[in-house]
């Protein structure tokens, strides 16, 4: 019984774990650095299976014209990003460093280094009750003296991070993808700390 409650979750964690790949520098560049300015780039962002997002709006739109609720939705796919994407990325992150050592944040002016956080794919995943997907999302984050942005001392590459939460009542696409945020932000403080402290 054991072990095939092991296989079960050996089997769980493949299907929902993502790539990671440094892309250029180290994650050993990042010793010593104890806050990093942060922010967020979701320009030429691919949306699910559309290869731009306003072609992705455009569809969803659609659907909801009848209903009246289109521009609403339009509203609250790019509210989320400052309401619901970068707090739970900046929350995620810091919690993972209790004692302060490290931390990140919009508009941290001290900060002598940039995390530059590009989105480049949503997949927003669904929740329609007897079936669900998680979110998931492509980013490159790179590390760059805040003076200096040519001097990068660490870009990398994550793929399709999922994100899911509220035990099944994820019925919100905000709410998901900001749970991607969350994971996303927990890996990469996870690999500061094995990598770089």
């Amino acid at each position: 019984m054991k072990k095939i409650v092991f296989a079960l979750l050996f089997v769980s964690s493949i299907m929902t774990a993502q790539d990671m790949d440094v892309v250029k520098g180290d994650f050993k560049n990042l010793k010593g650095i104890t806050e990093y300015n942060l922010t967020f780039d979701y320009s030429n962002l691919k949306v699910d299976k559309f290869d731009t997002e306003e072609a992705f709006l455009l569809d969803k739109m659609k659907k909801r014209e009848e209903k009246g609720t289109d521009d609403d939705f339009k509203k609250s796919w790019f509210a989320d990003r400052e309401n619901r994407y970068e707090p739970k990325f900046i929350e995620s992150f810091n919690k993972r460093f209790d004692k302060g050592e490290v931390k990140v944040g919009k508009d941290l002016t001290t900060a002598k280094y940039t995390m530059n956080v590009k989105t480049s794919w949503i997949y927003p995943g669904y929740n329609v009750g007897v079936m669900r997907q998680n979110a998931k999302i492509d980013v490159i984050i790179t590390i760059f003296e805040t003076a200096n942005p040519s001097n990068v001392l660490a870009s990398i590459q994550y793929e399709k991070v999922p994100g899911n939460g509220a035990m099944g009542y994820d019925y919100n696409s905000g709410y998901r993808i900001s749970e991607s945020y969350a994971k996303l932000a927990k890996e990469i403080a996870t690999h500061i700390k094995k990598k770089a402290m």
